[in-house]
Parts: structure tokens; C-alpha cells; sequence
């Protein structure tokens, strides 16, 4: 034990001098903790050398305090999960983010806070404090909580005012963040808490069926989250769900697409098919360097139709020109579009079993020419420990940490599978992650 955290001391300094001389190198300085994120300060990320020396020291530095607390203490952080996500709830349902940003740098007292968002101020105190262990707020003085760099994530860029006046409101027209978190620890909380009842039950426990995932359970409802979501009494849920989407995917690089096809050797006018493609996003970044391409995106009717009206206002060129439309598909049903040169399954498969995953291809394959693409994106979920076949069956892009740390870069690496169990909470069942799928 004491040769690890001694090679995991060493990982961290090692990496640190490489990560500050790469921002050095290439003018991009580390971003303060106490300043307002702005995707400009994660500019030093894009070079290579500091992105893996950054992953590498968050890696070891997790794994490191779990070797030197008390066995009990990880533990505990694990189980006071639940407190966690409440607290950070009242934090984005109250507001609280962008009460703060108008109270400026100093900083507000909870009381204060309190009066705007009309709750009790040391009770919401209590909820802020436990976030700033986490440097998701900073107590700046007793009771008085400033932003960070992390808390200003949940930012929407409405004012105050905006945002009590018009609640229903507050996710149009934002980039999408705020609305992810707010779907996932709002209704994600109370779908995860029936996971292990669902896995216990022989009914839903083995069943591959989107009607008994553990959001059925929580809701009390029989049909699957998406079409739960097209009943009028969902409206609101349902835009939240596609602008958090929008989100997500603007945390991805905006270049995802681009070298995984030749895009430049499609003829002019060739069709992109965004299959499930939500709001159009992936579409619209790749549409800004494939401009002799056109782009169809199929969702929902609801979902086109709003998508549209979207950019309409963002990007009105591409809608006017007819390079981006919209069409209302359900992916199971026959695929209409038989001239595709290209159809696109961004992060569509994994909220499917096996058996819908097979629908879903093989209608795309009946309406696939001989010389029609298939994109597939998704996450791929690495083992906790080394996978001899990964050179193999996954080729380029996967590499494992240095040793000692947990080859996937252990908590360092968390989005993957608690996203990994939050699909199989509301859409899926747990049976293809028992099998390791």
C-alpha cells in the first residue's frame, strides 16, 4: 500500500508539471476555481498533452484520498449520494446560481437568499454548505455563498426576475445544461430509487421490454418514457428532456463527426439522415464544414416541429436553404428515406435492448443503398480492470491508465456508467447490463 500511494503521489506531481508547462506552451492559462466558467477556459484542454495529464491527475488523486481515508468514509460518501442530489436540487429549482451571479463575487447571505427564492434561508444554508465540500459554492464568509466555477455551470443567463416570472419558461432558449441536470436529478432520483426493486421483480428483472424499466415503476405509468413524454400533461418534461439533450451534446466536441467519414468525397447535395437526432445538433455542428451536404433530422413530431421553430432563430440560413429539415419518424417503423447517403445513430442505441437495437438497424438497412453509410455513436462502457480483447475489438481511441491507477481512470471516468445504469433507469431494463452488454 505505501509503494501505491507513493506512485499515485508521483502520478500526481509528474502530471501537474506537465499539465502547467502545456498552458505555458501553448497560452492558455488554468482556469481559476472562483471565476465564472466560460468555454474559452476550457481552451487548454484541446491540446493533447494537457488533456491527458489532466485525466491522469484527477484519476489519481480520487483513488488516492479513497486509499488514505478510513475504509468507512468512501462508503459513506457513496450512501449520502441521495442528500447530495437534493441538495443540489433545491440549488437549480430555486435558482440559486443566478441569484448569485446578480449578488456578484461577495457573495449573499442565506437569508437574502432565502426572502428571493421564498424558502427558509438556514435551511437552504444547510443544502448550499454540503455542495461546497464539493466546490459547487463557496461559503465566503458564514452563511454568506458566492459561484464558483462549478456552480456557474448551472447558469441559464436569465435574470432573476426572468425566472420567477415565467418558471415554465426557463429552459427556452439557454444552452441546454441546466435542463439536463434538472431531468436527471429531478426525475433520474426518483427513477433510480426503484433500480433494485425492478431488478428483484421476475417480471421486469429479465425483461427486455421498455415498459418495465424502473421509470415505470416510480411513475406508476405502462408505457415507455418516450411516449409518456408526448402526452400533453408531459409538455413541460418533454421540452426540458430535448433542450438538456441540446445540452449534453454541446459538452461534446463540435468536430465529433468530422473524421470518421470523408465527408468532402459525398457529391453535392448528398442526404444525411440524424436518425432520433432530438433538436438537431449534431446535424447543425456538422453542418457548419459539410456545407454541400443536406440534413434531414427524424424525431418525434412534437420534437420537429419545436426544433425547427429553434433554429429558425439561431440559424435561420440553414432552415431558409432547406440544408436542415425536419421529419417525424418513428425508427421502428419503415424508414421512408431510400436516397440516403449517410444515416446517423447519435447515442440512440443505448437506450434500447438488444432486440429494438435490431429493429431500429434493420430498418435502416432496408432502406439503405449499396453505397449508403451507417454512423453509429455511442459510449463504450470499459471494464473497472484490464480487458485483453480491447486492442483487438475496439482498435484506436481507447487507452488505459498507467498503473496504479484502475485502467478505465476509475472515478475520474464516472459519466459513462452512471449514465450506463440512467438509460436502463428510464427507459431500459437492467437485463443487458447483468450480461455485461
Amino acid at each position: 500500500m505505501a509503494s501505491e500511494i507513493q506512485q499515485l503521489s508521483d502520478l500526481i506531481a509528474t502530471s501537474v508539471s506537465k499539465l502547467l508547462q502545456a498552458c505555458k506552451d501553448n497560452n492558455t492559462p488554468f482556469p481559476d476555481g472562483n471565476e465564472p466558467f466560460t468555454p474559452q477556459s476550457e481552451a487548454f484542454r484541446a491540446h493533447q498533452a494537457a488533456a491527458e495529464a489532466t485525466n491522469i491527475i484527477a484519476a489519481a488523486a480520487l483513488q488516492l484520498a479513497e486509499r488514505v481515508m478510513p475504509p468507512h468514509m468512501p462508503l459513506m460518501n457513496i450512501v449520502s449520494g441521495h442528500f447530495k442530489n437534493a441538495a443540489l436540487r433545491a440549488a437549480l429549482e430555486l435558482n440559486v446560481t443566478e441569484i448569485l451571479r446578480e449578488a456578484g463575487p461577495q457573495g449573499l447571505h442565506v437569508d437574502d437568499i432565502g426572502k428571493i427564492c421564498d424558502v427558509d434561508g438556514t435551511k437552504l444554508g444547510r443544502l448550499l454548505r454540503v455542495l461546497a465540500l464539493h466546490h459547487c459554492y463557496r461559503e465566503v464568509t458564514p452563511n454568506v455563498f458566492a459561484n464558483t466555477r462549478i456552480s456557474s455551470i448551472m447558469d441559464t443567463g436569465k435574470s432573476v426576475k426572468e425566472l420567477l416570472e415565467k418558471p415554465e419558461d426557463k429552459h427556452e432558449g439557454t444552452p441546454g445544461l441546466v435542463a439536463f441536470l434538472e431531468h436527471l436529478i429531478g426525475d433520474g432520483a426518483k427513477f433510480s430509487a426503484y433500480l433494485v426493486e425492478n431488478l428483484r421483480d421476475p417480471k421486469t428483472g429479465r425483461s427486455d421490454e421498455p415498459h418495465h424499466a424502473a421509470f415505470n415503476r416510480a411513475f406508476n405509468v405502462q408505457v415507455p418514457f418516450w411516449e409518456f413524454h408526448e402526452t400533453p400533461e408531459q409538455e413541460y418534461r418533454r421540452r426540458r428532456f430535448a433542450i438538456g439533450m441540446h445540452g449534453i451534446a454541446q459538452m461534446q466536441p463540435q468536430d465529433i463527426l468530422d473524421d470518421v467519414l470523408d465527408w468532402k468525397a459525398l457529391p453535392p447535395d448528398s442526404l444525411v439522415v440524424d436518425v432520433g437526432g432530438g433538436i438537431g445538433t449534431a446535424s447543425v455542428a456538422l453542418s457548419q464544414s459539410q456545407k454541400h451536404l443536406k440534413f434531414t433530422v427524424q424525431d418525434f413530431a412534437s420534437v420537429c416541429e419545436e426544433s425547427k421553430a429553434r433554429w429558425s432563430i439561431e440559424s435561420p440560413e440553414l432552415i431558409e436553404s432547406g440544408q436542415l429539415t425536419f421529419s417525424p419518424h418513428d425508427f421502428f417503423t419503415e424508414q421512408p428515406i431510400k436516397n440516403a447517403s449517410v444515416f446517423i445513430l447519435k447515442q440512440i442505441l443505448h437506450d434500447w435492448a438488444d432486440p429494438y437495437c435490431v429493429k431500429i438497424l434493420k430498418a435502416l438497412r432496408a432502406a439503405a443503398t449499396p453505397d449508403t453509410k451507417l454512423i453509429v455513436v455511442d459510449n463504450i462502457v470499459a471494464y473497472a480492470c484490464h480487458d485483453p480483447t480491447v486492442e483487438t475489438d475496439l482498435g484506436r481511441g481507447y487507452v488505459e491508465a498507467p498503473a496504479p491507477l484502475l485502467p478505465n481512470f476509475g472515478a475520474a471516468n464516472v459519466v459513462p456508467y452512471v449514465v450506463d445504469i440512467g438509460v436502463r433507469a428510464f427507459y431500459r431494463t437492467f437485463i443487458s447490463f447483468l450480461c455485461g452488454r
